[in-house]
């Protein structure tokens, strides 16, 4: 996927997890924070930023961050909704016949549905930009929905669907994600009982650059 309209800027603050200060061309702008994980390791004073200019002039923000410069890592693309959109070009261009986004599977909305002739698979999506260590980690804060994610994943897995929990890497240099239970240990437990049920776990490694999120390398974990 390709961002149409970038700036750069520096990191100011960020007063709540939905907006951040940037200086944009000496101004100091508030922008708005497409990621609503805590990114403390990313998020500091003075570091490089990429925005997008948003199109939609009723807005109250004109910019949207979606990117950092990490030391010794290079740009970590931060846009929650940037996964879905790569791996959805992902899929269309392997062997399935039918792939449908948000599909209802028990009482949760899992990310994609696929067919392939007669078998059935499903597939849960998670964006990576915590590293520590050279090695990816997820979640960077605790998430109930996750959690409720994966044990759908597990039930299915035990009907005959084939099921994947996908983890974005929007790093490059990256290609291990492990679960982070220093953060949320239940994440971790739900995450090994899928494994034990069948369900994959799969990363897909990502070209990143100001403006452009690809995915270009896949990890069988």
């Amino acid at each position: 996927m390709k961002y149409d309209n970038t700036i750069k800027g520096q990191f100011h603050s960020r007063p709540n997890r939905f907006i951040a200060k940037v200086w944009i061309d000496g101004v100091l702008e508030t922008v708005h924070v497409k990621n609503t994980g805590r990114c403390k390791e990313l998020l500091l004073p003075d570091v490089d930023v990429i925005l997008e200019i948003s199109d939609n002039p009723n807005r109250k923000t004109k910019y949207d961050l979606i990117a950092v410069y990490k030391e010794n890592l290079g740009w970590v693309n931060i846009d929650s909704q940037a996964p879905n959109k790569v791996v959805k070009e992902w899929l269309e261009c392997q062997k399935y016949t039918y792939v449908k986004s948000e599909y209802t599977f028990g009482e949760s909305r899992l990310d994609f549905y696929m067919e392939d002739m007669e078998q059935k698979y499903l597939m849960e999506v998670k964006g990576c930009t915590l590293e520590i260590g050279g090695i990816g980690y997820f979640p960077d804060a605790p998430t109930e929905r996750g959690v409720k994610h994966l044990r759908e994943l597990t039930k299915a897995s035990k009907q005959g669907y084939i099921c994947f929990v996908t983890f974005v890497i929007q790093m490059e240099g990256i290609a291990e994600v492990r679960a982070n239970v220093d953060t949320h240990k239940e994440f971790g437990v739900a995450l090994e009982a899928a494994r034990e049920a069948g369900v994959r776990v799969l990363c897909l490694g990502c070209k990143v650059t100001e403006d452009e999120l690809v995915v270009d390398r896949e990890y069988w974990l």
